[in-house]
């Protein structure tokens, strides 16, 4: 029996994706954010509650970070603090992981093989999915719309599945990689309900936002969005959307309140990150010395008031900066995707590489973003209006915003890869079928812009980053200790 396309998709992302993960499984963890959700999940899986920094692992950072929890409201010094400054459903999963695996070393290789397995590898066929639902990329009519559009959905699945970031994503135990599934799956039922509304489909839409929301809480924006579109198009149907979004979010937004006594959101990071947002030594992104001034308050709402406070002040004393942040900001957003390689040579992890070897694998990991925006600029500049394009555009829109006003770095965009892998396949689809000549001038000159725009902070990064650069490519390059 001949298997079906995204069967056979998600077969080839996984063969790839369980090669890093096969080749990585003595690989422990940083003491970073990684060490938080293990903290977290270790916590959950134990029947302790959503708590961290239990004594045994204040331990580990005692060289790093000066932790003073004698003021920490409720603290056990064998459980932890309870905590609602990280959202929560990422730290569910690994608890699951964790709850069959159990908690020895172990439990990352266990980590690492469900992430390729659940989250990693159905990136693919759900971006086959969703290609296949925006059909109107193609005008109705038009030669070969059935065939242009499976080659569209095909082409877009074979980039996400060999996406050389993506393989090796799953090696981390961050957020991003049930983000990244969660968002597809949206985005898959939003696309349902502008199509065909039905109660399932609206229900559905809601609990993954919902759910979305509940892993990374920046995608609100766009959540809010999506729904009173949904709404302005469907009226009164639609408010069973708001009902499940609702009804998923508010358990945890209650925790949170009674947590802290007053009404708080998923997660209460914001301030932090508007912190290190708008520090003085700080350029937009994540900053490794300004990280660590917040760190050592454990009252998570006083952390996030201490640092929304701060932010303020900075933006007051520097009211000049607040644009050029923004655009810094968004030229990190659409940056190379470098700083993961940089930082794991730089500090040994990978041992001394020849230049001219560091240079091509350099090259395997940078050019397939690089190609891929190039191509998805030419594709939004073929966007034709309609309700399914309109909903990609909230995404980008109401997505990328929030990281321009507050913190900005190269691995953000890479919620939004799947759908530049679908521009992108369309862009090379059309022009295979009509040629440069039969795009439109106006067409071309707005992909033209794009394409000006992304050379050009391409090429400033370079440049700013060219003294790293050239000591990486030296001798002791790996031995240069760049901070993340």
């Amino acid at each position: 029996m001949k298997l079906s396309f995204p069967v056979r998709i998600y077969i080839l992302a996984l063969l790839l994706r369980l090669i890093p993960v096969l080749a990585a499984r003595g690989l422990g963890i940083g003491l970073d954010d990684m060490f938080q959700y293990d903290m977290l999940a270790r916590s959950l899986a134990s029947g302790n509650g959503y708590r961290w920094y239990a004594q045994e692992d204040l331990k580990l950072l005692e060289p790093y970070v000066d932790f003073d929890l004698s003021t920490a409201s409720g603290y056990d010094p064998q459980y932890g603090v309870y905590t609602s400054f990280r959202a929560p459903l990422y730290p569910v999963f690994l608890a699951l992981v964790y709850s069959v695996s159990g908690l020895e070393f172990s439990r990352f290789f266990a980590a690492r093989l469900a992430q390729a397995i659940l989250l990693g590898a159905p990136l693919a066929p759900l971006t086959y999915w969703v290609a296949k639902h925006l059909s109107s990329f193609l005008s109705p009519g038009e030669t070969n719309e059935e065939k242009n559009i499976e080659r569209t959905a095909r082409l877009s699945a074979w980039v996400v599945a060999c996406y050389p970031i993506l393989l090796v994503y799953p090696l981390g135990l961050g957020t991003e990689n049930l983000f990244f599934v969660l968002l597809l799956v949206s985005f898959l039922f939003l696309l349902k309900s502008l199509q065909k509304p039905t109660v399932f489909s609206f229900l559905l839409s809601g609990l993954f936002l919902a759910l979305t929301a509940l892993t990374r809480s920046v995608i609100l924006p766009f959540a809010g969005l999506a729904i009173l579109y949904l709404l302005f198009l469907h009226g009164r149907r639609a408010a069973l959307v708001v009902l499940s979004f609702a009804l998923t979010v508010s358990p945890w937004i209650v925790r949170n309140s009674l947590l802290h006594n007053k009404l708080t959101g998923i997660e209460t990071s914001m301030g932090y990150n508007l912190y290190l947002g708008y520090h003085p030594d700080g350029n937009g992104s994540f900053v490794f010395g300004p990280s660590l001034d917040l760190l050592t308050i454990m009252d998570d709402a006083e952390r996030d008031e201490t640092g929304t406070q701060k932010a303020l002040e900075f933006i007051r004393e520097s009211p000049g900066r607040f644009i050029p942040l923004a655009l810094n900001r968004l030229g990190f957003f659409f940056g190379l995707e470098k700083r993961v390689l940089m930082y794991f040579y730089s500090n040994n992890l990978l041992g001394y590489i020849p230049a001219p070897l560091l240079l091509s694998i350099a090259a395997v990991l940078l050019l397939p973003f690089v190609f891929l925006s190039l191509f998805a600029a030419l594709g939004l500049s073929l966007l034709k209006r309609s309700p399914q394009t309109t909903l990609l555009w909230m995404l980008f829109f109401a997505y990328i915003l929030p990281h321009v006003l507050i913190l900005a770095e190269d691995r953000f965009h890479l919620a939004l890869i799947p759908w530049f892998a679908i521009l992108a396949a369309y862009s090379i689809v059309t022009i295979r079928e009509k040629g440069l000549a039969g795009i439109g001038r106006r067409r071309l000159a707005f992909a033209a812009v794009l394409v000006f725009l992304l050379l050009f902070n391409w090429g400033l990064e370079l440049y700013r980053d060219a003294d790293k650069i050239s000591t990486l490519l030296g001798p002791d390059g790996n031995t240069s200790h760049f901070p993340y």
